[in-house]
């Protein structure tokens, strides 16, 4: 089996605006991380990148999609949607219980290394990407 200090590599899934995309996502991802020796960070990617993708499916029209990357020894996740309005986590960790919305954010937020988003356009749609990382060692 591969070691995860091989060559960098990217893989891109393209996700129709279904329900059934975060279970897809989830176990697409789970293959790859497994098949480049990863496991180690398997379940922490799987369940944040499933938080992207939840968000963009359940509050967007559009089309969505994950994608995964291998560089350096870090893993950048992220999830692009149709939504150009910035992604609202609460401020406070405590806050979760609370907020009406960006609960899966301050999840991100709160166990990756990294994160982030940035307004883009994709195939003539605006939306934005919204990405986290996760250290290999």
């Amino acid at each position: 089996m591969p070691h995860a200090e091989s060559a960098p590599w990217e893989y891109t899934l393209y996700i129709p605006n279904d329900l059934r995309a975060v279970t897809i996502s989830r176990r697409t991802l789970r293959l790859i991380l497994t098949m480049h020796g990863l496991i180690r960070l398997v379940d922490t990617a799987e369940l944040l990148a499933a938080e992207l993708v939840s968000k963009a499916v359940r509050h967007t029209k559009g089309p969505a999609a994950l994608r995964m990357r291998w560089s350096a020894g870090v893993l950048r996740i992220g999830a692009w949607d149709a939504d150009p309005e910035p992604p609202q986590p609460p401020e406070e960790l405590e806050l979760i219980g609370e907020a009406e919305q960006g609960r899966g954010l301050a999840l991100v937020r709160s166990c990756a290394d990294l994160w982030g988003w940035q307004s883009l356009a994709r195939k003539g749609n605006q939306g934005k990407y919204v990405c986290f990382e996760l250290a290999g060692a």
